[in-house]
This record gives structure tokens, C-alpha cells and sequence, in this order.
């Protein structure tokens, strides 16, 4: 018998002692990298032999910015922690490396290695890739991040990257939306019509149907052209983020939101580049964006109760939007979704996805969470 054949014959016999001393009651660990027949240990092995690997990674946020700037920030120095320092995520905010809302031609071409961003972001290269993101009335986070990972929407989302040169991860999750900051109050539907508003992604297609003037501006440039008046209101995050960015200097309505109940935000890489990584390095990535993903929206809970708070004392005025106002969000959503599967099978496809998983959702939630909240407090 030679070497080869007696190292093979020898881990067979040893998965079979294993699973016989758990059958006989004994504690023995099975060491799943010893059998082949449980885990092709041989198809993955691929050890860095500590050469590092550098990728570069730009974001639509600026340095340091509150959570979803600094969740990437924290996601790049798990990355290194895990990998013993051969794998470093060189970050680059807005506009170092590229601008803002350039980050996804940049990935796709192989400028850059990666991004984080929002996918209602790249809208106008594919409606259905607004669809990743969330859509009015739509998932919440937690119905978007099971409908991604066990309903067949990250398969989706994959299919539809690759066809740019990318392989996109979930990146985090605001949890549910502001409804926005409004210069006026919105009395009635009537009150929207020509309002000039900052609104991405199909909240700005229903918006735009409900006689509302949408358009897409970077976060920098938010402020000021509300403060000018060249837009007459914004929505952005939550009171965490939005507290920081001062809209309640200029724009002290403050509607509670249906747009955007759980916006996805992405951490996408060049397809090549994502490939050529170490299995070891791609195991690395794939545990610390799911670490990224859960830490993101939860800290956007943590954070929003208490800059709730804050917002109460700075004369701010909460207030829902008018019932005429939120039917005619659903009516143009239907109107909306219509137009978009007709000229789009992309967006046809994902679209049925999702209404089939929401139905689905929405019949649990109903008679679970739904129930929960309407009583807890009564």
C-alpha cells in the first residue's frame, strides 16, 4: 500500500470510529476536515502562506460617517483581525478615489476592487435593481434580509450584478424610514403637487406620480440646497442621521415614512477580483459582511430611540402623512410596479419574487407581530 492510499484508507477508518463512538454514547468531536465524504475539504484548501492581499474599497459616505460610514469602517478592521492582518480592506470615502454615486461603474470596470452603497442608487442602469433595495410598502428589514438569504433574492441580486462584472453582499440596513422634512406642513395631496424633493430609488417613482418633483442629490449636498430653497424637502435616513445633518434648522416637518421600511445597503466587489480571493479570504469577507448586515440595522434602532428624543426638543413637528396622501402612495405604486414590468422583464422577475414572499410575510406578520404591536400598549 502506498502513502496515499494508506492516508485515505486511514481517514475513512477514522470518520467510521467517529460516528461509531457517537452511536456507543462517547464524546468524541468529529473533525469534519479528516472526511472527505462530509466536507470536500480538498476543493477549498488554499492557504495564504501570509502573502496579503489589499483591496480597495470606496464608499458613497464620507470619512467616519455615522453608521453606515463607520459599520464599513468596523467591517474592514474585523476582515483584518480575522484574516491575522493577510487581508486589509484599504478604505476610500466619496469622492478620494471616485465620486459618490460613481462607485458602481468604478467596481465594474475594475477601477476600484469594491463599494458600499445603495443599490436604488443605479436605477437608470436597471429599474429592477431598485428592487434590491426595497420598495414602498414593501419588506422590512428583517422580511428583506429572509427574503435575500432564504427566498431566493440574493440569487436574484446575483444574477442580475454579474451581468456588470459584480458580486454583491448585503452591506447593512437602515431599518424603516423617515418619511421626510418638509419646508411646509402637508395638509392634504395637494400640498405635493410641484414640490421639488431629495428622493431616491421607486419612493422617487411614486413620489413623481403623486405630482412631487423627485431628485437624487449625494449627502453633501442635502443641507445646503434645502437651506437655498432649491429643493423644498428631503428624506434621508432616521432621527440618528438625520439629526446630524441639521434639516430641522430649515425644514422643521418631520413625517413618519412608508417609502423605504427597510432599505438594503450594499457591499459589492468586481466579479474578477472577488474570484481570484482565497477561499479562506471569501469565507472571511462573507462572515463579516453578515456581521456588517445585522450590527447595522440594529445599531439604526439603538441609535433613532434616542436622537427620537433629542428631535421633541428642537420644536421639530412630527406628524403623519394625510390619508389622501398615503392612498395615493399605494395607487401609484401599482401604477409604478405596472410600467416597469412591461418594459422591464429584469424588474418583472424580481418584482414576482418579492410579491410572492411579501404575501407570504405579510399573512405571518399579521397574525404575530402585527397582533403584538396593536395590543402591547393598549
Amino acid at each position: 500500500m502506498n502513502r496515499r492510499d494508506f492516508l485515505a484508507t486511514a481517514s475513512i477508518t477514522t470518520a467510521a470510529a467517529a460516528f461509531s463512538g457517537c452511536n456507543e454514547g462517547k464524546h468524541v468531536a468529529i473533525d469534519y476536515s479528516k472526511h472527505p465524504k462530509l466536507h470536500d475539504a480538498t476543493k477549498h484548501i488554499n492557504i495564504n502562506r501570509n502573502k496579503k492581499t489589499v483591496i480597495k474599497l470606496a464608499t458613497s459616505w464620507p470619512a467616519h460617517f455615522p453608521i453606515m460610514g463607520t459599520g464599513v469602517e468596523n467591517f474592514a478592521k474585523r476582515v483584518s483581525d480575522i484574516s491575522g492582518g493577510s487581508l486589509e480592506i484599504k478604505l476610500y470615502p466619496k469622492n478620494v478615489l471616485v465620486p459618490a454615486l460613481a462607485v458602481f461603474d468604478a467596481a465594474s470596470s475594475g477601477q476600484i476592487d469594491a463599494f458600499h452603497s445603495g443599490p436604488y442608487y443605479w436605477k437608470g442602469k436597471n429599474s429592477a435593481f431598485s428592487l434590491f433595495s426595497g420598495m414602498p410598502f414593501g419588506f422590512t428589514a428583517e422580511e428583506v434580509n429572509s427574503w435575500m438569504m432564504f427566498g431566493g433574492g440574493m440569487d436574484l441580486w446575483r444574477e442580475q450584478y454579474a451581468k456588470y462584472n459584480l458580486h454583491p453582499f448585503l452591506g447593512g440596513n437602515t431599518n424603516i424610514q423617515m418619511g421626510g422634512w418638509f419646508r411646509k406642513p402637508i395638509k392634504s395631496l395637494a400640498d405635493m403637487q410641484g414640490l421639488k424633493m431629495r428622493i431616491p430609488g421607486l419612493g422617487g417613482e411614486v413620489f413623481s406620480k403623486m405630482g412631487v418633483n423627485p431628485i437624487l442629490l449625494p449627502a453633501g449636498e442635502i443641507y445646503t440646497s434645502l437651506e437655498r430653497g432649491v429643493i423644498d424637502a428631503t428624506e434621508w435616513v432616521g432621527p440618528a442621521l438625520d439629526i446630524k445633518m441639521g434639516f430641522y434648522k430649515v425644514a422643521p416637518y418631520y413625517y413618519s415614512g412608508w417609502h423605504e421600511p427597510g432599505s438594503v445597503l450594499e457591499l459589492t466587489f468586481n466579479k474578477q477580483v472577488w474570484n481570484k480571493l482565497a477561499f479562506e479570504h471569501q469565507s472571511m469577507i462573507e462572515v463579516a459582511s453578515s456581521e456588517l448586515n445585522a450590527n447595522m440595522a440594529t445599531e439604526f434602532h439603538a441609535k433613532n430611540i434616542h436622537a427620537l428624543q433629542k428631535l421633541k426638543n428642537l420644536d421639530v413637528k412630527l406628524a403623519k402623512f394625510p390619508d389622501d396622501v398615503t392612498l395615493a402612495g399605494k395607487k401609484a405604486l401599482k401604477e409604478v410596479v405596472e410600467t416597469l414590468s412591461a418594459q422591464n422583464d429584469d424588474f418583472a422577475k424580481v418584482y414576482a419574487s418579492i410579491k410572492s414572499y411579501l404575501a407570504l410575510s405579510k399573512e405571518w406578520s399579521d397574525v404575530s407581530l402585527g397582533y403584538f404591536l396593536n395590543i402591547r400598549d393598549k
